[in-house]
């Protein structure tokens, strides 16, 4: 049963450390100041921040419907042997585009007091419009990075090899290491009995990124501490949709233990902005430093309420 608490649980992702890292006064929005936000009693700073926490950019949303797009027809291949056609793929993830442009633009009233409930775009909240750059470059990219999923080396190896089982993906992935519950959402695994090696495939819709290994690591850690699978039967994948290329690793005892202290080095971080440990009580909102690479600030979710000096005057007496 779902229980309503003063204050989230502490858990960590690789996400939740990118956000970290990116500005600590953002995380401290992101994973405290929003909790409770989505009751209808909660305060009225507590629904300002989850509101602002709901706000998607175009390239997230972009990426978050070729995902589930991709999933689906997985799903239906594995359960029917349906295969998809890129012209209903490119018609699904246009669809839901076409939806949050118009929830952004017409359901704005409805999105303030229900903001899971409609989706509200960064750029149509805080400038009224969309850029027509950023919008050139979804439109560019979406027959592209279709096209390469048909033909990526993960779907090529499942629906051509019988040897290919694809595990039933679970929403919500999660592992405890060191006493921390860490969270681990994977794309897709699947298991290769030919060859006996589980492939864990990450689809990309955006360009590489040096830190895309650490995430890995962080799903071989799961097949490893979930399921008793020793990493040598473990590959790692990035399909980077955007290029069609593909990147396959192969990880270490090494690289495990490496990301393992550095999960341990960021708990510790996040843990100092604990004022009551048992509870996961906040320091006041004060404490939680901005970045100090302002640059970053003009595309974040919170902006306005970060700098808006008032509201963090007003936060509710448990924060402050």
């Amino acid at each position: 049963m779902f229980e309503i608490k003063d204050f989230p649980e502490f858990s960590w992702s690789y996400s939740r450390h990118k956000t970290w890292t990116e500005c600590v006064r953002k995380y401290g929005y992101e994973y405290y100041f929003a909790h409770n936000g989505w009751l209808y009693d909660a305060p009225a700073s507590a629904q300002y921040a989850y509101r602002l926490k709901k706000l998607v950019n175009l390239p997230i949303l972009f990426g978050e419907a070729v995902h589930d797009v991709i999933e689906h027809s997985i799903q239906q291949y594995v359960r029917k042997g349906n295969l998809p056609h890129a012209e209903d793929l490119e018609q699904r993830v246009r669809t839901r585009l076409r939806t949050a442009f118009l929830d952004s633009r017409d359901r704005g009233d409805e999105w303030y007091y229900k903001p899971n409930g409609y989706t509200m775009l960064f750029d149509m909240y805080y400038e009224g419009e969309l850029p027509e750059q950023g919008v050139k470059e979804i439109h560019d990219r979406l027959r592209t990075c279709l096209q390469n999923f048909l033909h990526s080396k993960s779907f090529l190896e499942l629906t051509s090899n019988l040897n290919i089982k694809v595990m039933e993906p679970e929403k919500f992935r999660s592992m405890e290491i060191n006493g921390v519950k860490v969270y681990s959402v994977m794309d897709m695994i699947y298991y290769d009995s030919e060859n006996d090696r589980w492939i864990i495939v990450d689809w990309k819709t955006g360009r590489y990124s040096s830190d895309h290994m650490g995430q890995l690591a962080v799903y071989a850690l799961y097949l490893m501490t979930k399921w008793n699978i020793p990493i040598e039967k473990v590959a790692v994948r990035n399909e980077y949709l955007l290029t069609g290329s593909c990147h396959t690793y192969h990880l270490t005892s090494i690289d495990i233990q490496a990301m393992i202290d550095q999960m341990t080095m960021s708990v510790q971080a996040m843990k100092q902005y604990q004022q009551d440990k048992e509870r996961n009580k906040p320091v006041p909102l004060e404490q939680f430093q901005p970045t100090s690479h302002t640059f970053r600030c003009q595309r974040c979710n919170y902006k306005e309420m970060c700098l808006d000096s008032s509201v963090s005057r007003s936060l509710p007496y448990e924060y402050a």
